[in-house]
């Protein structure tokens, strides 16, 4: 027997198994609390209570489930195992790619610094050169001066 009651005033209203009460009204719209009676013990519910029955496994089907995962396992771990290879060989090219970069450095490095050095050493020969130069315009002078003094001290002498 399913009994409709609906009273807009009293804020109630019921539906067979069901109670519909109105709370208060609110500037947002009505709120309504549902309100579910027990079911009778004779009623039937919709969902069985037991749990169905599992179909027996045979020891075929463990067995290729289980050689199944070992295959997964196996195929995960070279998957694992390739990726490292990989890492590794990366690893190896950054190394090897700093070495060349820092024997490049190295070269750079030496390179001018015998440039420095040839060039220090040729400014340097050229200052002893100059210098060298300058003593013999001294000696020369100092040389002629001496003659002249000698002229001048070989003719006052005479006279």
């Amino acid at each position: 027997m399913v009994c409709k009651t609906v009273e807009v005033g009293s804020a109630m209203a019921s539906s067979g198994d069901i109670q519909v009460k109105e709370l208060d009204k609110r500037a947002s719209g009505q709120a309504f609390e549902v309100i579910l009676s027990p079911t009778a013990p004779d009623a039937k519910g919709e969902f069985p209570l037991s749990t169905p029955k599992k179909k027996e496994v045979s020891l075929d089907e463990i067995q290729k489930k289980l050689d199944a995962a070992e295959e997964r396992r196996k195929n995960h771990e070279a998957e694992v195992l390739k990726h490292l290879a990989e890492k590794r060989e990366h690893e190896k090219e950054v190394l090897q790619k700093a070495m060349e970069e820092n024997n490049n450095f190295s070269k750079m490095a030496e390179e001018k610094l015998n440039q420095k050095m040839e060039a220090n050493k040729e400014n340097r020969t050229a200052r002893m050169a100059a210098m060298n130069e300058k003593f013999k315009e001294k000696d020369k002078k100092l040389e002629e001066v001496r003659k002249n003094k000698e002229t001048k001290d070989g003719a006052e002498g005479e006279n």
